[in-house]
C-alpha cells in the first residue's frame, strides 16, 4: 500500500510555512493528484479515507520549528517466511537491517515511544521521524520505509512492514522539519526493531531500538486482544466486522440493550474525532466479546443532533459496518433551525429516549447499558417523568466515557437518570476501566438473571 503525503507551501512575508498533510491509504486502483491553487499545493485523491496521518508545520527566520501530530498511520505488513523469505526485499535493504549500524546518509531523527495500551486492548507502538526540509529539497521524491519487528522469545520469526511516502517538489531554501509518524500493534512482550528509510537517490537513514509492552501488576488479569509476542498492523477500519464469538452454552445467553451517545468529549466540538469514536466502538466490542451475552439491541444516538442514528434489535451480533455507515451522517457543525426554536429540546429528546427504551414489555432485556461522554444539559429529565416509566425489573448501567473526570466531577443528565433507577455508573478513562467495568457488569447481570431478580425502585 502506498501512502501519500503532500506539502502545502504558503508565503507569509519572508517566511515560508511547510505543512505535511494527513496520509490517506488509497485503493490500489486510484491515483493521488497534486494540484496548485494560487500559492499553495493541495492534495486530491480518490478512495475511502480510513485513518489520518500526521501533520508538520515548520517556520523559518527566527522561528523554531513546530511539529503537530494528528491521528496515527500504520504500515503495511509484508507476507513473510522466516529470515525475510518471501518478502521481496532488496539485498541492500536487508544488508542495512542486518548490519545494525545507525546511518544518516539521508539525515533524519527517529524517536520511538513506549508502547501504550489502547481502549481496543492492544499495545500501540508509535515512532516519530523528522527530516530537515532542506534535505528533501528539489524535485518530487519518494521515501520508502522498511522495518522489521522481532519478538525476543521468537527471534527466528520477524515481521516486516513497509510504507511509501510521496513528497512533492520543495524549495531549495526551505527551513523547518517534516514529521512522519508510524505505528504498529503488539501483544505483551519484548521486541527489537530494525528500521530504515531511503529516498530515490538511495540515501539511507537507519535506526534500531528495543521495545517492551507490559501490563502493570494490577492489570495482570486483563485479557488483551493480541496474544503475547504477537505483532500486527494498526487496524485502519474502526467498524470492521467482528469474527464469530464462541458463546457460553451451559446457561441461557444474556440479552442486553446498549444505548450509545456517539458524541465528542468536548460538547462544543464541531467534529466527532476518530479517537472518540474508537473508544466508544471499543466499549461496544468489549461488551460483544463477552461469551455470556448472546443477544444485542443497539441504539446509537447523538445528543447534539437530538436524533437516533442507528438501531439494531435482538441480533446475535453487533453489525459494526452498518453502524459505521450510520455515523457518517453525523454533522456537528450544522444546527437544525427547528432545534434552535426549542428551549429544552435536548432534555425532551433524552426524556423520550428513556421512556421508549426502558420498560418491562415481553421483549425486555436482561440489562440496559448507557455509554458515551457526559451530557451536561441546562435542565435534567424531571423525576416525575421518570416515575412514569415504572419499576425497571433489570439492572441499569452507565459507562461514562470521560478522559478527564477531574474537569467535570459532577453527575451528568444521563447519570442522574440512571441513579434514579438505582443503576450503577462507571467512569471509563483508561483501558483498564473498560475491561474491569464490563467484567463487573456481566457478573452482575448473570447474578440478576440466574439469582434473585433485582428490582430497581422508581422512587427516591
Amino acid at each position: 500500500m502506498i501512502e501519500t503525503f503532500c506539502c502545502i507551501l504558503r508565503t507569509l512575508g519572508h517566511n515560508t510555512k511547510y505543512e505535511l498533510l494527513p496520509s490517506f491509504p488509497l485503493q490500489l486502483s486510484t491515483q493521488p493528484v497534486l494540484y496548485k491553487k494560487r500559492n499553495s499545493w493541495s492534495y486530491a485523491g480518490k478512495g475511502r479515507r480510513l485513518m489520518g496521518g500526521c501533520c508538520t508545520l515548520g517556520r523559518s527566520l527566527g522561528f523554531s520549528a513546530i511539529l503537530i501530530s494528528v491521528p496515527l498511520i500504520g504500515q503495511s505488513m509484508l507476507p513473510m517466511g522466516t529470515s525475510g523469505a518471501g518478502a521481496r526485499l532488496f539485498n541492500t535493504d536487508l544488508a542495512v537491517l542486518e548490519a545494525g549500524d545507525i546511518r544518516k546518509d539521508l539525515p533524519c531523527s527517529v524517536t520511538p515511544a513506549k508502547p501504550l495500551l489502547g481502549f481496543d486492548l492492544r499495545f500501540h507502538a508509535v515512532y516519530d521521524v523528522s527530516v530537515p526540509l532542506k534535505d528533501l529539497a528539489g524535485s518530487d521524491n519518494l521515501l520508502t520505509i522498511l522495518f522489521r519487528v522481532i519478538p525476543q522469545n521468537h527471534k527466528d520469526e520477524p515481521i516486516y512492514f513497509t510504507q511509501k511516502v510521496r513528497v512533492p517538489a520543495i524549495d531549495e531554501d526551505a527551513h523547518g522539519e517534516a514529521l512522519l509518524q508510524g505505528a504498529f500493534d503488539l501483544g505483551e512482550g519484548s521486541y527489537h526493531v530494525d528500521w530504515l528509510m531511503r529516498d530515490r537517490a538511495e540515501r539511507v537513514c537507519s535506526n534500531y531500538w528495543d521495545s517492551e509492552a507490559q501490563l502493570t501488576q494490577k492489570d495482570r488479569e486483563m485479557s488483551l486482544t493480541l496474544l503475547p509476542g504477537a505483532i500486527a498492523s494498526i487496524e485502519a477500519e474502526q467498524f470492521k466486522e467482528d469474527p464469530p464469538i464462541e458463546r457460553v452454552s451451559a446457561e441461557p445467553a444474556l440479552n442486553v440493550k446498549v444505548l450509545v451517545n456517539f458524541g465528542p468529549q468536548k460538547s462544543d466540538s464541531a467534529t466527532l474525532r476518530p479517537m472518540d469514536t474508537q473508544a466508544l466502538v471499543s466499549i461496544l466490542r468489549q461488551i460483544s466479546h463477552d461469551p455470556h451475552i448472546g443477544k444485542f439491541s443497539i441504539v446509537a444516538f447523538n445528543m447534539h443532533e437530538q436524533r437516533v442514528l442507528y438501531r439494531q434489535d435482538s441480533a446475535n451480533r453487533i453489525d459494526f459496518p452498518a453502524l459505521g455507515e450510520a455515523l457518517n451522517t453525523v454533522s456537528l457543525a450544522t444546527v437544525d433551525l427547528k432545534r434552535l426554536g426549542m428551549k429544552h429540546g435536548d432534555t425532551e429528546f433524552l426524556t423520550e429516549l428513556i421512556k421508549a427504551e426502558l420498560g418491562n414489555g415481553p421483549d425486555r432485556p436482561d440489562a440496559l447499558i448507557f455509554a458515551g461522554p457526559k451530557v451536561m444539559l441546562d435542565e435534567n429529565v424531571p423525576n416525575d417523568t421518570l416515575k412514569e416509566v415504572g419499576e425497571v425489573e433489570y439492572p441499569v448501567f452507565y459507562m461514562n466515557y470521560n478522559l478527564n473526570p477531574q474537569q467535570t466531577p459532577w453527575r451528568d443528565s444521563i447519570g442522574r437518570a440512571v441513579r434514579f433507577f438505582r443503576g450503577t455508573e462507571y467512569t471509563i478513562s483508561r483501558p483498564r476501566d473498560l475491561w474491569f467495568a464490563v467484567s463487573e457488569i456481566v457478573s452482575r447481570i448473570v447474578k440478576s438473571k440466574h439469582g434473585r431478580p433485582i428490582t430497581a425502585s422508581s422512587s427516591q
